[in-house]
């Protein structure tokens, strides 16, 4: 009897102990290795044993309840731990590539193999006490039930949970990271030798976190067959969306080794928060995230970059240029920017690679989860990563001389340059633009300014290209990004709602090499481009003011120079002069405007901000930092400038046409005569320019942190208390006075 009642608690059943399932074969009933774990205890003792007391019959059947639990939890241990799919030769691994692409689903874990290991640790110290038992009541000349109720009474602390727990983990389908979550959970209990074990399971989980984290903070590589890793493909996202998989293959089969690499950093992977665990905060996983792509770079630079570094331990001659045929723009050679102690080493060295899988090791190694020690290793291997980018991004990839580069050709900083190209596309922007040739007609005068005005020493002018996506054309670009492209010219703040016509669509394009694209995104330049639109739009207008100023003046140098000897027609020529007094002083006021709002926007706004970028760059050595600091700096130039306050962007974008409009009437006086429209102009931009004054003097803008040198600009407006004397004149005559900021 004894005997019989130790093989059942090693989940062998006999004649006096019986599985009630075994006994219920009609039903059908499965109890293969891959049957589901039995939610009801089905060890019973016999029903027809009539030599055992009732009160023996309620112990035993108490007893063999431990024989079932290890029954269940050692099938499904020996479930989880099948590894004959690996083992398999009849499926090749592309077909399994796409039942897996299907989104057929799979029954392997690694984490529940995991934990199967660790249950089969506590199952064999439970066979252990089995086996003493036995010993015990062999040596024993009168064995007694109570011999096996003593030696296995810890086990009914620790069997019932454990069983508790597989079921749950069955019955949901539980795994991964929610599996490393549940077991957290039941770690905090009362009873101290549950909890040991409960651990020592959570500890087998982490051993599969742990290498999936080193696979992926060490070499860059996700290593996650069955999507337990809460970093997780970006593919696996549109997986389970039903994207199609043929869309999927030939949409990687189109990307090219650079485009796959700006796919990883941007949108290549995710964290997946149905399995992040709990006690793992946001902040870590975004570390982690981090820390991969950036390793992931660091070990797979592009083939262009590797050729650049060989090229670099050359000596390139200077002054060599060369002309492109289809844009005719100048293309420099470039110079080596780079230290030549740096060429020779890796993007991430062995011994950076070597520390971080220590710290891995050193967490891996640990019996317990220490949520602080976690972090703090997190954070040094964030930081290592970080370090190392910044390395390759701002001292190898040039980072400051693109950023000078941006600022010269999109923030304006080369005066001379845009100076030139607006004088010599002056008369061809005084006529509509035509669709089918816009760009090329532009490309001439801007390659004349580029002559005259930019030495053989730029080399960053090979990377500027100038296009009109108001059209939907552009010189460099493929038809397939024309919609991308179009999206450009509308700006990225949408409650301007500016719409440019014309010319004032003119755009820049910056060409940007690996590994730049993971700092100048298509947002960042977005945002340049925006700028850009903006300054250059002022820059003309200010130009055509001060040129009508000199063509009229010129003239009538001319008039009075041939008619000074004939009375009558000197005198007619002062009538006019006379009349065209008013005339002038709105000029005069118009240019007095513009001059203000650009020395505003180019010194108190533009080289403020870039000084104080300049100076973060050089106290900072995290890459992630740069990038939050670049944001900030676009930020600034954008809100500073007024661009993204729909009343005050759309008011100057009135100004402006309203200077180019009274440009081309006083040009064209002579040949008609038509003094209503310069006074309606000018009645408009008295309007205008008095609605701008109150605006930005309000105290939600002027007495705001958000435009810091606006109170200079106000004052440089406001020197002789003119403006605030009209303005509030208008606004008596007009409307009454807004009480907060029109948006």
């Amino acid at each position: 009897m004894l005997h019989e009642l130790l093989l059942a608690l090693l989940g062998y059943t006999g004649d006096l102990i019986i599985d009630e399932r075994e006994q219920h074969k009609s039903l059908g009933i499965n109890l293969s290795p891959d049957a589901p774990v039995s939610e009801d205890r089905t060890f019973k003792l016999a029903p027809d044993l009539s030599f055992i007391h009732p009160s023996e019959r309620d112990l035993i059947e108490k007893v063999i309840t431990l024989g079932f639990y290890y029954r269940e939890l050692d099938r499904f241990a020996t479930k989880s731990r099948d590894l004959s799919w690996i083992r398999s030769t009849n499926v090749s691994p592309l077909s399994r590539t796409s039942e897996l692409l299907k989104g057929k689903p799979q029954k392997s874990s690694a984490y529940g193999r995991a934990i199967a290991n660790g249950i089969v640790e506590i199952l064999s110290v439970y066979r252990s006490a089995v086996l003493h038992i036995e010993q015990i009541l062999l040596s024993d000349p009168t064995p007694i039930l109570a011999t096996v109720i003593q030696g296995l009474n810890k086990f009914f602390v620790l069997l019932p949970p454990l069983y508790e727990l597989i079921l749950e983990i069955e019955r949901d389908d539980i795994r991964g990271g929610q599996l490393l979550n549940l077991l957290h959970k039941r770690c905090h209990c009362g009873v101290p030798e549950l909890q040991a074990c409960i651990q020592r399971l959570l500890w087998h989980g982490h051993q599969v976190m742990y290498n999936q984290l080193a696979s992926w903070m060490v070499y860059g590589i996700l290593q996650d067959q069955h999507g337990e890793f809460f970093i997780r493909r970006q593919e696996d996202r549109d997986v389970e969306h039903e994207a199609s998989p043929s869309d999927m293959v030939e949409k990687l089969a189109r990307m090219s080794t650079d485009d796959a690499s700006l796919t990883d950093w941007h949108l290549g992977f995710h964290i997946f928060l149905d399995m992040l665990p709990d006690y793992i905060h946001m902040r870590v996983a975004e570390s982690i995230l981090f820390a991969g792509k950036a390793i992931r770079v660091l070990r797979n630079p592009s083939s262009a970059f590797r050729f650049q570094d060989t090229l670099n331990h050359q000596q390139i001659p200077k002054g060599s240029h060369r002309v492109q045929g289809l844009t005719g723009r100048f293309s420099f050679q470039k110079e080596p920017f780079m230290d030549m102690q740096l060429i020779g080493e890796e993007l991430l060295p062995q011994s950076e690679a070597d520390k971080i899988e220590a710290m891995l090791q050193e967490l891996k190694e640990s019996s317990e989860f220490h949520k602080r020690s976690f972090e703090c290793a997190v954070d040094s291997i964030r930081a290592i990563a970080a370090s190392h980018l910044w390395q390759l991004v701002v001292v190898r990839a040039d980072l400051n001389g693109h950023l000078k580069a941006l600022k010269d050709y999109f923030l304006l900083a080369k005066g001379d340059f845009f100076q030139c190209f607006l004088e010599e596309s002056r008369q061809m922007m005084r006529l509509p633009p035509r669709q089918s040739t816009a760009e090329a007609d532009l490309m001439v005068p801007f390659q004349l300014a580029a002559i005259k005005t930019i030495g053989d020493e730029d080399k960053y002018y090979s990377r500027v290209s100038l296009r009109m996506p108001s059209f939907g054309i552009t010189v460099k670009s493929s038809q397939a990004d024309l919609p991308k492209e179009k999206t450009y010219a509308d700006g990225i703040l949408g409650s301007s709602e500016m719409s440019l016509e014309g010319w004032d669509g003119i755009a820049l394009e910056y060409s940007v090499d690996w590994p730049l694209q993971l700092f100048f995104t298509q947002e960042v330049l977005s945002k340049y481009r925006r700028v850009f639109q903006y300054l250059l739009r002022l820059k003309r207008t200010q130009m055509e003011l001060e040129k009508s100023w000199a063509s009229v003046m010129h003239q009538d140098h001319t008039d009075f120079a041939q008619h000074r000897n004939d009375h009558i027609n000197c005198t007619v020529s002062q009538q006019r002069r006379q009349r065209s007094r008013p005339m002038w002083r709105i000029r005069e006021h118009m240019a007095f405007l513009i001059r203000n709002l650009q020395f505003y926007i180019q010194v108190d706004v533009i080289e403020s901000q870039w000084n104080v970028l300049q100076a973060h760059i050089q106290e900072s050595h995290d890459f992630t930092e740069l990038v939050g600091f670049h944001q900030e700096y676009l930020s600034a130039l954008i809100s500073q400038s007024f661009l993204d306050i729909g009343s005050v962007s759309r008011i100057l974008d009135s100004i402006m046409k309203l200077c180019l409009q009274f440009c081309w009437n006083i040009e064209n006086q002579e040949s008609s005569s038509n003094t209503s429209e310069l006074e309606r102009i000018t009645e408009e931009f008295n309007k205008k320019s008095n609605s701008l004054y109150t605006i930005l003097r309000s105290s939600r803008l002027a007495g705001s942190q958000r435009a810091p040198f606006l109170r200079r600009f106000l004052l440089r407006l406001n020197f002789n208390s003119y403006f605030e004397a009209t303005a509030r004149g208008v606004l008596n005559v007009v409307r009454s006075r807004p009480s907060s900021l029109p948006v």
